[in-house]
């Protein structure tokens, strides 16, 4: 089977011995075919085809009735065994391009240009368009297209510019320009690449804070250690005086330091467990004291005393380490209280009153006696009072405040009274009190 290429056709009019047939170059459809454009369109031959083209504006360069074929020449066939020959390449013919009859017409939208040829013009750079002012012009083969920037849509014909803040295009905060926005973030927020969206930052590392530095959603939070308080500015960390809070928080003297404080007792005492309390140092029971082995130690509140030995004034005479009498019989005694007891106490200051303080009482009684007790003397600032609790007691009782340092010495007297055998007689406790500076 023999076969020709598209466009070509066997020539009947030619072939070898072998009964071998030869292709013409071309076919001219345009008269093979008939009317192959329609539309006021005129067919032009190609070599392999055909094209249509405006018959207003183009003529063939010869006519449809009478064809002219090139003389073509034929090679011999080379392969005897081959049933196909394939045309040889032609000898040059001038193509049948179309050629422009009327030079003035070129398509709209396109321009006659000096080699004959129509350009398309361009009505955006010619401003020979019908866009509007808000409009974008853009070029296109034998035309042009309005449309808007970006940033602006079409609304009844004009170019409006979009309000991206209205439809939430930024996070945070949105900034509305024409065709364009900008977002930007609150304070403690960045703007992430996107340029939408925000992320928080972390204030923290930069270390904004004297102590500690706490990160928040948009912000950071500083702490101070204990013993601290954050100033005004909210970042420094000021000394809190703990010892301004209260006079109660030691017992004696506060002392701040940075961050804490410390509580200090005064001389004779020592701070307890509780590092607030003042507890007295006893100086006979620690041995340090200043005592002779012939003087007797008394601790009170915040120091000590040494006692010498007795020493009992004539006429009378000791009968134990505290106590002096004086007899009856001896008629210097006369007058003179039978017995005088010395005994020894310590008061803090500011005791609160009244309060009880010492008690004394009758140890031998006589049938028809009464007791008169009473303070004979060392009460001068009034501070004592003597109240009977019973017809052989009495309490003394502090019903003043009583400041110290100081020491009070009262001669407490016990006046016994025996009408029927005519009898009065006293005794005597000298109470020695060591009233304390502090209160503790």
């Amino acid at each position: 089977l023999q076969v020709c290429s598209p466009g070509f056709a066997f020539d009947d009019r030619r072939s070898d011995a072998q009964m071998r047939f030869f292709c013409v170059p071309d076919v001219d459809e345009c008269l093979t075919l008939g009317r192959v454009c329609q539309g006021g369109m005129d067919c032009v031959n190609r070599v392999g085809g055909y094209t249509c083209v405006p018959s207003e504006v183009y003529q063939r360069p010869y006519r449809q009735s009478s064809p002219v074929l090139p003389e073509l020449s034929y090679p011999e066939p080379s392969d005897p065994v081959s049933d196909t020959f394939l045309p040889a390449p032609p000898r040059f013919v001038e193509p049948s391009y179309p050629r422009i009859r009327n030079p003035a017409l070129c398509t709209l939208g396109y321009a006659l240009a000096a080699d004959g040829t129509c350009n398309d013009i361009d009505e955006c750079e010619t401003n020979s368009h019908q866009c509007h002012r808000t409009q974008v012009c853009i070029n296109t083969a034998g035309g042009y297209t309005c449309t808007c920037a970006e940033g602006y849509w079409l609304f009844h014909g004009q170019c409006q510019d979009i309000d991206e803040c209205r439809y939430g295009y930024c996070q945070q905060l949105c900034a509305n320009a024409p065709g364009s926005y900008s977002c930007s973030c609150n304070p403690g927020f960045v703007l992430n690449p996107d340029g939408r969206t925000c992320q928080d930052v972390d204030e923290c590392e930069e270390e904004p804070c004297n102590h500690a530095c706490f990160n928040t959603y948009g912000s950071f939070m500083c702490n101070c250690d204990e013993g601290f308080e954050l100033a005004s500015d909210g970042t420094t960390c000021m000394d809190l005086d703990e010892c301004s809070f209260s006079e109660f928080l030691c017992q004696h003297t506060c002392v701040n330091s940075a961050g804490s404080f410390s509580c200090v007792c005064p001389p004779g005492y020592y701070l307890y467990d509780d590092d607030r309390s003042c507890e007295d140092i006893n100086e006979c029971d620690t041995g340090n004291n200043t005592c002779t082995t012939e003087q007797v130690c008394f601790n009170f509140q915040g120091g000590y005393t040494c006692l010498g030995p007795l020493q009992c004034e004539p006429p009378h005479v000791a009968v134990s380490d505290n106590q002096c009498m004086c007899s009856a019989e001896n008629p210097a005694c006369k007058d003179r209280p039978f017995t005088i007891l010395y005994r020894h106490m310590d008061l803090p200051a500011g005791r609160s009153v009244p309060a009880d303080i010492f008690q004394m009482q009758a140890t031998t009684r006589y049938p028809g006696a009464f007791y008169i007790f009473q303070i004979k003397s060392g009460n001068d600032g009034r501070e004592f009072y003597m109240r009977q609790t019973s017809h052989v007691s009495a309490t003394l009782v502090l019903v003043r405040p009583i400041k110290g340092p100081k020491k009070v010495v009262l001669d407490l007297e016990m006046v016994t009274v025996n009408n029927v055998i005519n009898f009065r007689g006293s005794s005597i406790i000298q109470l020695t009190i060591f009233v304390s500076e502090h209160p503790f």
